[in-house]
């Protein structure tokens, strides 16, 4: 009996991947069916952690490596990166007509690509030093940096959008955006990688931090979980393809949780704090203090007594009215 349902069970299944076989001869985009000329998400996501490697080369190693000199290390490593990223950026070359190249020279630009990349790593760690520097001394519950590098989703979400900015500005179609959406995926921060973020950038918790493409921020920026720095509309689709679609957030802006500044024209002026909650599409004077007028409600304990909470007074602090 078991044999009869497994040989029924077999016969179905092959008419379904019949069936499905014939589906994908129907001319979609999602037809396509060729992996070894598509890139390989797995692949990359093994570089961003190489690469990781080498930003932190005291904090994250890879075991395998039995190497004696920290020159040694890194130049093992490298050698790595670089052969995974000239595999990984001749597909997306090929494929998009990149370079403007005959294929059988893709591979020598690929390699060029790859080695302008790694050549900015000493960039991209100047850069997140100052992201530890300024998460640490923003988050009074950070025991130490090292807590920082090993565990806040913060500061990984910014190192990956900073190796993916720079294989952005080398003009590399989609491995940057399959780097962020890794990022994105694994601590719910979505950072655009053409977006252009300057020094001591501080994700407090970060969960729902939406940062779009065309966005400039400053240095000493701070925003907090559910931020988005969006687009006003999206309505133009790909006609508006390439113009700046998102706010400008100048130097030593504080935006706190849950607030949304929309819009290409939208600039946030530098020390302005954004409060929680805000929904901003023009631009904001520097050095302006911008909050949402609380409701009035009413919490209700039985019949003896109500409270009233009413608002926020001039320091910041929460008062209530019995």
């Amino acid at each position: 009996m078991n044999d009869n349902y497994n040989s029924d069970v077999g016969d179905k299944l092959g008419r379904i991947a019949e069936t499905i076989i014939s589906d994908y001869s129907n001319g979609r985009d999602i037809d396509r069916y060729n992996s070894f000329t598509q890139p390989d998400k797995d692949v990359i996501v093994r570089v961003i952690g190489q690469l990781q490697n080498i930003i932190f080369p005291g904090y994250f190693k890879n075991r395998s490596y039995k190497v004696y000199t920290v020159r040694n290390n890194i130049t093992m490593q490298l050698e790595d990166v670089l052969y995974n990223l000239i595999r990984q950026i001749s597909i997306v070359l090929r494929y998009t007509g990149g370079c403007d190249i005959p294929e059988s020279e893709t591979e020598k630009c690929a390699e060029r690509v790859a080695l302008q990349f790694l050549g900015r790593i000493p960039h991209i760690r100047e850069y997140i030093e100052t992201d530890v520097e300024a998460t640490y001394d923003g988050d009074p519950a950070a025991f130490n940096k090292d807590e920082i590098i090993y565990s806040y989703p913060g500061l990984y979400a910014i190192m990956v959008y900073r190796l993916a900015h720079e294989m952005f500005l080398l003009g590399v179609p989609l491995i940057p955006r399959i780097m962020t959406e890794h990022a994105h995926s694994v601590t719910g921060i979505d950072i655009h990688p053409g977006a252009t973020i300057g020094k001591y950038f501080f994700i407090d918790n970060g969960t729902g931090i939406v940062v779009g493409e065309t966005t400039q921020i400053g240095d000493n920026v701070k925003i907090y979980q559910g931020v988005t720095l969006g687009a006003l509309s999206t309505r133009g689709g790909q006609t508006l393809h390439g113009k700046k679609r998102h706010p400008t957030i100048e130097d030593n802006v504080t935006i706190y949780s849950g607030a949304s500044v929309l819009g290409g024209e939208t600039v946030i002026g530098h020390d302005a704090v954004i409060g929680g909650n805000a929904f901003i599409t023009s631009s904001i004077q520097p050095n302006a203090r911008v909050s949402i007028k609380n409701q009035e409600f009413t919490v209700k304990y039985g019949k003896a007594h109500t409270v009233e909470v009413t608002g926020i007074d001039d320091d910041d602090s929460w008062f209530y009215v019995i």
